[in-house]
């Protein structure tokens, strides 16, 4: 607890929406993730209204899971709340010395396709699950994975900035 309070990114901003540390483990060191960081989504009228996280590490299983995780509640898609809380993930990536990272998503999922493109990603394949790594994906039998550069979604944010001031 003291370890997250304290943490110089327990609280990340922008474009509407806070993200609020929720918890950093290490314990799926196993899974080849050395560092599981998740915030929690949380909008003035909503103390939460889902979650994103950043998977530090590589590794085969990393590979399916991709290092960027979310889930937005019911009420709140649409919105495209997601790809905001990856934007503001985005001082953390340079903190952590991120240059590209992969977001995977099921090949039907087309809400999260889409906060893929919105946030500038390259579609890089399309790779079916290999059976030992199905549990792990929520039984899903392919995977889309999509390269994020953060060189990139920083450009972008500093375009939106300048837009909006």
């Amino acid at each position: 607890m003291f370890r997250r309070l304290f943490h110089p990114y327990a609280l990340l901003t922008g474009e509407g929406l806070e993200l609020r540390l929720r918890e950093r483990t290490t314990r799926d060191r196993r899974q080849g993730i050395r560092e599981n960081i998740i915030y929690d989504i949380c909008l003035p009228r909503a103390p939460y209204a889902g979650y994103v996280s950043l998977r530090l590490g590589e590794s085969p299983e990393i590979f399916y899971l991709g290092h960027i995780g979310y889930r937005v509640e019911e009420p709140f898609r649409g919105q495209g709340l997601a790809a905001r809380a990856v934007r503001a993930l985005l001082p953390l990536m340079v903190h952590e010395g991120l240059r590209s990272l992969s977001i995977t998503t099921d090949t039907d999922n087309l809400p999260s396709r889409k906060t893929c493109e919105n946030l500038g990603c390259i579609l890089e394949s399309i790779v079916p699950v290999p059976r030992r790594y199905r549990a792990l994906c929520m039984n899903s039998p392919a995977k889309c994975r999509y390269v994020l550069l953060v060189e990139e979604l920083s450009k972008e944010g500093i375009r939106r900035h300048d837009f909006a001031g």
